[in-house]
């Protein structure tokens, strides 16, 4: 006779009646390392960067950040802090943040690890300027 395994679930994977953005504050706590601190600290500066960002939850645990469209991903994983911009590919990147996902079309990511430290004005930039590709793009509404 076999035994049903269940996997645990994290709290930050309990979607049903939260907000995303209790969620993402659940994931930040639940991380509770150099990882968690680095989420907070770049959510911290998108919301500077675009006040009006929206913050989502999407496929079983990704916050996202949107503005018309999606902006960036934070995914965390053992090693690194990764925020994946969905259009970084068509965005200008002069301090050269991008340092992974450099082969694809349309995404571009930037990988923290431990220890590193981020140039805030020049992720602050790439921000803006995902927001205002993305307003570009934005299609008109019909009326």
């Amino acid at each position: 006779m076999k035994k049903a395994v269940t996997a645990k679930k994290s709290s930050a994977t309990k979607t049903e009646g939260a907000s995303p953005s209790k969620l993402i504050d659940g994931r930040i706590r639940e991380l509770g390392d150099w990882r968690g601190e680095m989420l907070a600290r770049v959510r911290g500066l998108i919301k500077q960067a675009d006040p009006d960002v929206v913050e989502e939850w999407k496929w079983r645990g990704v916050p996202v950040w949107e503005h018309d469209g999606i902006i960036c991903t934070g995914e965390t994983y053992k090693e690194v802090v990764k925020l994946t911009f969905a259009k970084g590919a068509a965005l200008a990147d002069p301090t050269g943040l991008f340092n992974s996902s450099l082969e694809g079309n349309v995404r571009r990511a930037i990988d923290i690890r431990e220890g590193e430290t981020i140039n805030e004005k020049a992720l602050k930039t790439l921000i803006r300027a995902a927001v205002e590709l993305n307003a570009s793009r934005k299609k008109p509404t019909k009326r």
